[in-house]
């Protein structure tokens, strides 16, 4: 999604979007903060993250409702979503210690940047529009986000049975992953190809 910097007469609603989506930016160091003071505090730390996760939809909605558009929001949205996802994975693979969660974090976070890469390459060639955000993509974010979001909630306990959720939301956010990537490295791999004529 893409939203409009331009104030043009006295338009300046067009800098919400990007103003929900820096919004998501600031509340990272703030749930980090708040969910390494104590573990009493990690359900307000996931509300925190829950909120900045919505903020995603929020932002998207609003840029689409009052058609708003610029190369800046396209580039400062995804960043964000990256930033939260990575930092949060951080946190749970710290405070659980356990391969029942590492795994997943290390498959997503490699996805991440390849798909990361794999865009940049293709804007490079002006084929950008191949690997744009697909249904899929979406509805894993989505889980993905849930996921997160229960076991941030929740004590550091992997026997619990909200926690245990969490992680299987999360191998199916996983598997995903791996499935978007796929799809989205099938769609560039004609471009990607060392001898394409």
């Amino acid at each position: 999604m893409a939203y409009s910097m331009t104030a043009k007469d006295g338009n300046y609603i067009a800098y919400v979007p990007n103003a929900v989506t820096l919004i998501r930016i600031a509340c990272i160091p703030l749930f980090v903060l708040i969910y390494v003071i104590t573990e009493e505090w990690h359900w307000v730390a996931g509300l925190l993250f829950g909120f900045a996760a919505a903020t995603d939809w929020l932002d998207g909605y609003i840029a689409r409702k009052w058609e708003v558009d610029s190369k800046f929001g396209a580039f400062l949205d995804p960043v964000a979503d990256k930033l939260i996802v990575i930092t949060a994975l951080v946190l749970l693979v710290g405070s659980y210690a356990s391969v029942w969660i590492t795994i997943p974090a290390i498959v997503i976070c490699a996805r991440e940047l390849f798909v990361s890469a794999l865009r940049e390459w293709m804007a490079e060639m002006n084929r950008r529009s191949i690997v744009n955000v697909s249904l899929v993509g979406k509805v894993k974010t989505a889980i993905q986000m849930i996921a997160i979001f229960a076991l941030l909630c929740n004590p550091v306990d992997i026997d619990l049975p909200l926690v245990i959720a969490g992680i299987v939301l999360l191998y199916i956010a996983t598997l995903m992953t791996i499935w978007s990537m796929v799809v989205l490295l099938r769609a560039a791999w004609p471009d990607l190809m060392p001898f394409r004529e």
